[in-house]
């Protein structure tokens, strides 16, 4: 290990956080919609004497730019087009508040959207990023004055993102031009699940196989949210989407199998992976698999492997369609998630944060802080991203908010010393946005390069040159949010993560509890399990299936309870290790959480080797049923340990 590598280590959690990054290609194609996005925007307005409009479009462009992440254009559509519209409401509500009431009343009104947006935030990340340009909007409309009214302000807003969200739609991405160009991620995704699977093969056996098998969680949630776009409905309209449909399900069960293989710990042959990357293959190419190599028989996860193969091949072949095996969530989930105890906590602290900050601001503007304009908002919008949990721990948001905006209000300060004004600026707003794809890898970078880019903006909407008053404000917002990050709520601390474990636990036992029915369930000889072959050739290639999979087949069942808990898992072990990056005040009210999700994976594994044991032999071994019932004991008094109370459940066997 590196001397480097050890330093990094012995520091503590919420300052190595701070200090990481994501690491990746440079995502060409979102850096060209974002010099695309706020610049022209801005020139447009500008040239048409609408400046003050451009610049609210500019900033929904850039907030825009910030959901624009990796995945397919109908999944974008969601996680762009819907935090657009709440930011519209909340510009709306921001603007006619603050030219119709009092710094009290206004105080008032927009702790209360604080509370709402906090609160909601806690349904996922579409409604926290719905939350935030809420916050964010708000606080613009009520500080930062401008000639229009407020309906036009929301439909420039809307133009704005808008405007990112159709260069999203429209431009071509890698890969969208080898096939149909509607399916750009879609399929990208699709293969991703079936490399995936190949590469938790190759690990079986090895150290590596838990973090495959995680890896492989990921790439199938990546995949249904690529599919789960609005013209990808449960009922897909045209035979691509169908095909795309099919060759997600028939990775299902490849992914049980693998699963069930790496439980075992027993390695595999190369032969058993050679299938399943030439299925990622075929679906990057849209093409036909050719004959797929046929692993051994020898033990039932590996008939299980060998079954699916079979299944894919067929599916390949026709592409019939298939269900994504999700279950939606229902507006009573929603409302569950934001009254819960995650959502009040969350709630509440926001709240707290953006009312206190409000008020600070005003003060600070009726004391003339600011100097001579009017604008206030930086403070409350500053203190909207460092409350934000998911964008990292307290601890690291403030530091690397605090480091971002220096950086970036010293560069501003240089380039506005030189570039003439406003062709300059402009240019600098679009450089600004093409950098925004990347630097999102970094919260300290992406602040500021967001810092440089709202700058610009507001100069040329008329504004003085303020980076020294940015940086106070953004210090004394850090201040802000770490007093009240520390402050004691009603309830017990880090309900966030407990909500999350909780959800995870009881999607958990759900899935252990039908295979466990399903074992109970009487069963004429064996239906759908296909007989032993001998002397089967080594390759071959297959057209029709032995076990048809229909949507009121078990296993359909099995599948989507089986992908609802890797999902929830995978959420909830997102929000421990958040958690656990916190300064010690906050991270010793989650401890103990993470050993509870170590054996909530080990049960969700044990259910899946379990299920494909019951479908080769109909039954549930007793290996399965001794590592069941040991495991059970083990969450029951786990549980009790992080306060967590699991649902009931029969014992196994």
């Amino acid at each position: 290990m590196s001397r480097s590598r050890r330093a990094y280590l012995a520091l503590p959690p919420w300052l190595a956080h701070a200090l990481r990054a994501q690491r990746g290609p440079v995502p060409w194609n979102a850096v060209t919609r974002g010099a695309l996005s706020a610049g022209p925007l801005l020139l447009v307005a500008v040239q048409a004497g609408r400046t003050s409009l451009g610049v609210v479009a500019a900033i929904a462009a850039m907030l825009a730019g910030i959901n624009d992440r990796p995945g397919s254009r109908r999944a974008s559509v969601k996680r762009i087009g819907v935090p657009a519209l709440g930011g519209a409401l909340g510009l709306v509500a921001g603007t006619y508040a603050g030219q119709q009431t009092g710094a009290v009343v206004l105080t008032v009104l927009l702790t209360f959207v604080g509370l709402v947006a906090g609160s909601i935030s806690a349904i996922g990340p579409v409604a926290s990023a719905v939350g935030t340009q809420v916050l964010v909007a708000s606080a613009i409309g009520a500080g930062m004055p401008l000639p229009e009214p407020g309906w036009e302000r929301a439909l420039a807003y809307v133009a704005g993102a808008g405007w990112l969200l159709v260069l999203r739609l429209v431009l071509p991405t890698p890969g969208s031009l080898a096939g149909d160009f509607r399916f750009d991620g879609e399929r990208k995704a699709v293969a991703g699940v079936y490399e995936a699977v190949a590469d938790l093969l190759d690990a079986v056996g090895g150290p590596e196989a838990m973090r495959r098998r995680a890896a492989l969680t990921a790439a199938l949630d990546h995949a249904q949210d690529a599919l789960a776009g609005p013209r990808l409905r449960r009922y897909a309209s045209s035979s691509a989407e169908r095909r795309l449909h099919a060759q997600y399900a028939a990775a299902l069960p490849l992914a049980e199998a693998a699963t069930a293989l790496a439980w075992a710990g027993e390695a595999v042959g190369e032969r058993a992976l050679e299938g399943p990357r030439r299925l990622a293959a075929a679906v990057r190419g849209n093409s036909h698999t050719g004959p797929l190599p046929a692993p051994s028989r020898s033990a039932p996860a590996l008939r299980a492997l060998d079954d699916a193969l079979l299944h894919a091949a067929e599916v390949f072949d026709q592409g019939r369609g298939g269900a994504l095996h999700t279950r939606p969530r229902t507006p009573r989930d929603r409302l569950r998630a934001a009254f819960g105890s995650a959502g009040r906590e969350y709630g509440l602290r926001v709240a707290l944060c953006f009312g206190a900050s409000s008020a600070v601001a005003q003060a600070l503007h009726q004391g003339q802080w600011y100097g001579q304009h009017e604008h206030w908002y930086w403070l409350p919008a500053t203190a909207v991203f460092l409350v934000k949990p998911d964008l990292g721990p307290l601890a690291s948001r403030v530091l690397n908010r605090a480091a971002g905006t220096v950086l970036g209000a010293v560069v501003f300060a240089g380039f506005a010393a030189v570039l003439p004004r406003p062709e300059g600026l402009i240019a600098l707003v679009a450089l600004s946005g093409a950098l925004i794809p990347v630097a999102t890898r970094h919260f300290a970078a992406q602040t500021a390069v967001v810092t440089v880019l709202v700058l610009a903006l507001v100069m040329v909407g008329g504004e003085p040159q303020a980076s020294m008053g940015r940086i106070g404000e953004t210090l004394l917002a850090c201040a802000i949010v770490l007093i009240t990050g520390h402050l004691p709520m009603p309830g017990q601390r880090g309900g966030g993560v407990r909500a999350r474990l909780a959800a995870a636990s009881d999607a958990a036992y759900a899935y252990l509890t039908h295979v466990l029915d399903e074992a109970d369930t009487p069963r004429i000889g064996r239906p759908g399990t296909p007989s032993e072959r001998r002397g089967m050739p080594t390759e071959r290639r297959v057209t029709s299936s032995e076990r048809p999979i229909t949507p009121s087949d078990p296993r359909a069942t099995r599948w989507t309870l089986r992908r609802e808990a890797y999902r929830t898992l995978a959420e909830a072990r997102t929000a421990i290790s958040l958690s656990a990056h916190e300064l010690p005040a906050l991270a010793r009210h989650t401890e103990g959480a993470d050993e509870v999700a170590d054996l909530l994976e080990r049960l969700v594994d044990t259910t899946t080797a379990c299920a494909v044991h019951l479908d080769d032999t109909g039954r549930i071994g007793s290996e399965h049923t001794g590592r069941l019932s040991a495991l059970l004991g083990e969450l029951a008094g786990q549980g009790e340990r992080v306060g967590l109370r699991l649902p009931r459940t029969r014992r196994a066997g």
